[in-house]
C-alpha cells in the first residue's frame, strides 16, 4: 500500500486531520533540509511536501519565492536534489510519505521515464505538478499510476463541472485551494470555501486536504473540522526563514530546529 494511503487510513481511525507541510529543499542547504524533515516528523507532521527549488514558480508566493531564490544562488538545487534528500532522510529512518512538489519543466528536463524510476527507488509517493493540466496529463498519469505513485492534482474555487472532473481523475488525495491566487498567509479566505470543499468532496472518495494561506491555530483548527489534511506552506518556510542564523550555524541549529517544532506543535493546537 502506497504510504499516502496508509497514513490517511491510519488517521481516519484516530479521527484526525494530516498535517502536511510544504518545504523547499536546500533552504538554506540539503543536509539542513532533511534535518527540518526529521523534526518535521517529530513534531506530528503527518507527510511532508518537498518543493523543488524554481526560478520562475507561477504558484508560489514572495516567502516561498525567496526561499527558491535562496536555494538556486546558494546551492543550485536541482530536482535531482531533492529526490536524493528523500532518499537520505528515509535512509536515516524517517517514515514520512514523501510528496514531491514541482513544476513541469524540471520533470521534463530530465525525462519522465528517469523521474518515475528515482521516485519509485526514492520510496516518494506522491508528486504534484501545478502548471501541468488535467488535458495534457496523460503521459504522466500513466507513469504515476505504473510506479506506484499518487498524481495528486490542485483543484480551486472556479467552475463546479472542472472541479468535479479533476476530482475523479485524482488519486491519493484532492488538494483543495483555499484561495484564488498564490501562496501566502491570509486573514480571510475565498467567501466561498466551504461550498466549494463540499464540491469536492461530493466529487470523490479521495481524502480532500486545504492548502494556500493557512498560518494561524484558528485557521488550522477551523479546516480540520472539515478536511481530512491540512497543507501549510508559506508559513512554515517562513519559520525557516526567520531560524536561518541558528540554522546555519552547527553549534545553534539544535536552537532553530526546536523553534520550528514549537511552531508546528503550537500550530497544531498541541
Amino acid at each position: 500500500m502506497n504510504r499516502i494511503d496508509r497514513k490517511f487510513a491510519e488517521l481516519r481511525e484516530q479521527q484526525k486531520p494530516a498535517f502536511i507541510p510544504f518545504l523547499t529543499i536546500g533552504d538554506p542547504d540539503v543536509r539542513t533540509s532533511i534535518d527540518v524533515i526529521k523534526e518535521l516528523e517529530k513534531a506530528g507532521a503527518a507527510m511532508v511536501e518537498l518543493g523543488v527549488p524554481y526560478s520562475d514558480p507561477l504558484a508560489d508566493g514572495p516567502v516561498i519565492q525567496r526561499s527558491s531564490m535562496r536555494a538556486l544562488k546558494a546551492n543550485r538545487i536541482t530536482i535531482l536534489d531533492c529526490i536524493s534528500a528523500a532518499k537520505q532522510a528515509r535512509s536515516e529512518g524517517c517514515e514520512l510519505p514523501f510528496i514531491l512538489f514541482t513544476y513541469f519543466n524540471p520533470v521534463l528536463q530530465t525525462g519522465l521515464d528517469r523521474i518515475f524510476s528515482l521516485l519509485q527507488e526514492s520510496d516518494i509517493s506522491g508528486l504534484i505538478i501545478p502548471d501541468l493540466p488535467m488535458e495534457e496529463d496523460e503521459e504522466v498519469r500513466a507513469l504515476a499510476k505504473k510506479h506506484g505513485i499518487h498524481l495528486i492534482p490542485l483543484v480551486a474555487p472556479t467552475s463546479r463541472e472542472r472541479v468535479q472532473k479533476i476530482a475523479s481523475r485524482a488519486s491519493g488525495f484532492v488538494y483543495c485551494v483555499s484561495s484564488l491566487g498564490v501562496t501566502g498567509t491570509r486573514t480571510e479566505f475565498h467567501s466561498g470555501v466551504d461550498e466549494f470543499l463540499q464540491t469536492v468532496k461530493a466529487s470523490t472518495n479521495l481524502p480532500i486536504a486545504i492548502g494556500f494561506g493557512i498560518s494561524t491555530p484558528e485557521q488550522y483548527a477551523r479546516f480540520a473540522k472539515t478536511c481530512d489534511g491540512i497543507v501549510v506552506g508559506s508559513a512554515l518556510v517562513k519559520k525557516v526563514e526567520e531560524a536561518l542564523p541558528l540554522l546555519t550555524q552547527d553549534v545553534t541549529k539544535s536552537q532553530g530546529l526546536l523553534q520550528i517544532n514549537e511552531f508546528v506543535r503550537k500550530l497544531m493546537g498541541n
